[in-house]
């Protein structure tokens, strides 16, 4: 038995097994490549199951995962004693354990919860309570001075607030793709392409239906995502919960803005939303976002410009020097709200079944903790790999060198990101090579910078030409 990369039909199979027969055989099946099914993809396989996952789209990160603040959070405003928390706080813990290893970055920036009215001030007390109950015991008070102090370009109508040390900014998306190419190197399967049609459960064993061909399991778990009910209607008949996607829609300033803020500056959060948050990005710009907006829409999340001049007026009222500075980018996502606010899991191991649903606002920091947990449900009967293989992501943040910065490149094909041809060609191989051109900006950032794309664009689309699901100049956006 041989592994290898190979197209089925325009499915993108990665490390597939070549079998005799039309039907592949699996421990577990990972519904949906987002960061939570990669994460359980690397927990699993690492515990030693023989794992695939299985992604309607040409790549992963396609659905809520693509679009997100990228801050590790603390849980300190979490529900007490709810498994958002707990999943949140393991889920921290596990990535400064781990994130050296996978080539991961931290930038350590610190939060600051600021209140704007007095109504807001009020609140300041029992939001500290809460943190501390949530073992967040490290946040401080913050004086109307003291706030402007730390963080001297806010503005004079800042009535107070309190920090927050340990929450931090990452990449948003390099942690998903370091756990499943750390799931692809040790022996994973990835299937593309591959949306999951039905579902039965016989002799042991489910059969799933997708359109890039039949696979067995013995256990599935459901991490769709905005459509993990709808994945959980295909499987059992009937869904408990149910998806109302709710739109963030996200402003981005120029490099030059991201001075304006050392911290992650939060607003008092409502019991909708945690509101819109101002701060750096991993790449060096500087973010405002995200509203939060309930629609039915589950594919589309338009940005509108009256949306996006309230968020730059409001970034503006929060750091007055910003209105001196340019956009360069807007873009909106969708995350996978219910009418409960904490996750909707559901296990049920006489069916091996987990349903893995409701993860908001919080996946990319809870979704390591959330793949322990399931893993502790699964109770398999597996061997953990004694020495599994620990690849490294790409360094794309301000932290560390990058890879223009290092000789052999073969030249800058993007120079508002500096990205070089070498990191694009990297983008386009191996396990986990990028599926079509929103997943070629996610690996490298390529045109997402001031001149989006306008001066690199020509030369990108001769060299990533039959290799993406859509070619450049077909129009794909992502």
């Amino acid at each position: 038995m041989t592994d290898q990369s190979i197209h089925v039909e325009n499915h993108m199979v990665t490390r597939m097994p070549v079998r005799p027969d039309a039907v592949a055989s699996f421990d577990v099946a990972v519904i949906g490549a987002g960061v939570v099914g990669c994460a359980l993809a690397r927990a699993f396989t690492l515990a030693g199951a023989r794992v695939v996952v299985l992604e309607k789209a040409a790549d992963v990160l396609d659905g809520a995962s693509k679009g997100n603040s990228a801050i590790l959070h603390t849980g300190f405003d979490a529900p007490e004693g709810s498994l958002e928390l707990a999943c949140v706080r393991e889920g921290y813990r596990l990535y400064h354990e781990i994130h050296a290893r996978l080539g991961l970055p931290v930038i350590r920036s610190g939060a600051m919860v600021l209140a704007w009215t007095e109504e807001e001030v009020a609140t300041l007390p029992t939001l500290m309570a809460q943190a501390m109950a949530n073992g967040v015991t490290d946040v401080s008070p913050l004086t109307a001075a003291q706030a402007r102090t730390l963080e001297p370009a806010l503005s004079d109508r800042v009535l107070g607030g309190f920090r927050v040390p340990g929450e931090h900014l990452i990449d948003p998306w390099s942690a998903a793709h370091g756990y499943l190419l750390q799931a692809l190197e040790n022996g994973a399967t990835l299937m593309r392409q591959a949306e999951v049609l039905t579902g039965r459960r016989s002799g042991g064993s489910w059969h799933l239906a997708t359109t890039a061909g039949a696979v067995e399991a013995g256990l599935v778990i459901n991490a769709g995502g905005l459509w993990g009910d709808e994945v959980d209607r295909r499987l059992t008949g009937e869904s408990w919960f149910r998806i109302k996607p709710r739109k963030g829609q996200f402003v981005v300033f120029d490099k030059s803005a991201a001075a304006l803020a050392g911290h992650i500056l939060l607003p008092v959060p409502t019991q909708i939303t945690k509101g819109v948050v101002v701060c750096r990005t991993a790449f060096g710009n500087l973010l405002v976002g995200p509203t939060a907006e309930d629609q039915d829409d589950r594919e589309h999340a338009t940005v509108e410009t009256e949306t996006l001049q309230a968020l730059i007026r409001r970034g503006c009222e929060i750091l007055p020097a910003l209105a001196g500075h340019e956009v360069t980018a807007a873009y909106a996502g969708l995350r996978p709200a219910t009418k409960e606010k904490d996750y909707r899991f559901r296990d049920d191991l006489a069916e091996s079944y987990i349903c893995v649903g409701g993860i908001r606002s919080t996946g990319l920091s809870a979704a390591l903790g959330i793949a322990d947990h399931v893993l502790g449900l699964a109770k398999g009967d597996w061997t953990p790999l004694p020495d599994p293989v620990w690849p490294s992501q790409p360094n794309l943040s301000t932290e560390g060198a990058r890879d223009w910065q290092k000789p052999g490149h073969d030249g800058i094909l993007c120079h508002c990101e500096l990205v070089t041809r070498r990191e694009v060609e990297a983008a386009l191989t191996g396990p986990l090579a990028a599926g079509n051109m929103g997943g070629l900006k996610r690996r490298t950032r390529v045109t997402m910078g001031r001149c989006q794309g306008f001066y690199c664009s020509a030369e990108l689309a001769k060299l990533t030409e039959g290799r993406l699901s859509q070619p450049m100049l077909g129009g794909e956006s992502g």
